[in-house]
């Protein structure tokens, strides 16, 4: 049952798990009181597919302390808000955590991401409080058109899966500085991280997007689109099982195939010692972001208000203005440097909360 409140502070829990990292934020309101974060080291990279059973144990009892270090009751929390984990297809909004989602995100049903721990952590939580618990605009948002979909192949659709929760609250943030609503305007958005999608957003919706996992540009740890001869290629040479092939797609591939490594801050020091080998990549990885920028104003048309580019690489001045010097031509180029996605989260909580949205049922 879904708690109505009359009052006008509201204490918020936000939880963010990444891959390397669980994210812990206590919100009055949108007054920021409290944050943590708590680091996990990479296994040595051999598999892309996290133990979520493992994990849990150890990220649970970190957020359990979070809480008790900053003398908070749980049951004093109004609501529990986490980053979303890869669930059933459906439009962006805010999501009730429900056993049926816990479950299609911990048996991986619509893919396997550690994402999934914050979601069945936030409604353990919850339910032993009698809290509610939410997920904003979660990675399987999906508005595409129905053209968006198609692949070239009926054997393969096309399914969304992007940063939807720092790409909305990025692409509001661009609309504000254009002086409108973010349903009304056309927006492209570049989230630039471990991850890197590029979506169309048109007047609200998202109606294509390269996807996280598959498409897109190489990023400092995945493969992105491939040739599919060279990649069929590479299969029949019979080097690599399903894990280990998975793995150089998902996890070990982009910067770190090339180069060695992940991080972004190595591969410009290299480049300024006159490292031409990562100075190529680097650029390469921009000329394929810029590409899949140009490509999304195809899909609105040349009707676009606005490139933003987000998310950590975005701090990049190197990578960011060489994206910049091939699309900047298109639309004006907003720059949102890291990401949002916690006080995204919180937000949206409060609005469910005030009675400003409904929350969705899964």
């Amino acid at each position: 049952m879904q708690r109505m409140h009359n009052k006008k502070d509201f204490l918020i829990l936000a939880v963010n798990v990444g891959s390397t990292s669980t994210k812990a934020a206590l919100y009055r309101n949108r007054e920021f009181v409290a944050r943590e974060t708590f680091t996990y080291p990479l296994d040595d990279g051999s598999s892309s597919l996290p133990d979520l059973a493992t994990q849990r144990p150890r990220r649970e009892k970190d957020l359990l302390a979070f809480i008790e270090d900053h003398a908070v009751d749980p049951g004093n929390l109004d609501i529990i808000v986490s980053r979303g984990g890869l669930i059933r297809p459906g439009p962006s909004g805010i999501y009730e955590i429900s056993p049926t989602m816990c479950d299609d995100m911990m048996t991986g049903r619509y893919g396997t991401h550690v994402s999934a721990l914050g979601p069945a952590i936030a409604f353990s939580l919850a339910r032993q409080h009698h809290l509610r618990a939410v997920i904003v605009d979660p990675p399987g948002t999906d508005e595409f058109e129905a053209v968006a979909r198609l692949s070239g192949t009926p054997h393969i659709r096309r399914t969304s899966a992007f940063h939807a929760l720092n790409q909305k609250a990025a692409a509001r943030k661009a609309a504000g500085r254009l002086g409108r609503r973010y349903e009304a305007v056309n927006l492209i958005v570049a989230h630039l991280g471990g991850g890197i999608t590029i979506g169309a957003h048109k007047r609200g919706r998202v109606v294509d997007s390269t996807h996280g996992l598959s498409e897109g540009p190489f990023t400092p740890e995945r493969a992105g689109t491939l040739p599919t001869s060279g990649l069929i290629d590479l299969i029949r040479t019979g080097k690599f099982d399903d894990a280990t092939l998975q793995a150089h797609l998902v996890g070990r591939g982009g910067l770190t195939a090339y180069l060695g490594t992940n991080r972004a801050e190595e591969v410009e020091a290299r480049i300024e010692r006159g490292d031409e080998d990562a100075r190529l990549v680097y650029q390469a990885m921009a000329y394929q972001i810029a590409k899949d920028i140009g490509a999304m104003s195809t899909v609105l048309q040349g009707d676009v208000d606005g490139i933003v580019l987000t998310g950590g690489l975005a701090h990049s001045d190197r990578l960011t203005e060489w994206i910049g010097d091939r699309v900047e031509f298109l639309a004006p180029l907003f720059r949102f440097p890291g990401e949002d996605e916690m006080e995204a989260m919180a937000d949206g909580a409060l609005r469910v909360l005030q009675g400003r949205e409904n929350s969705i049922k899964y």
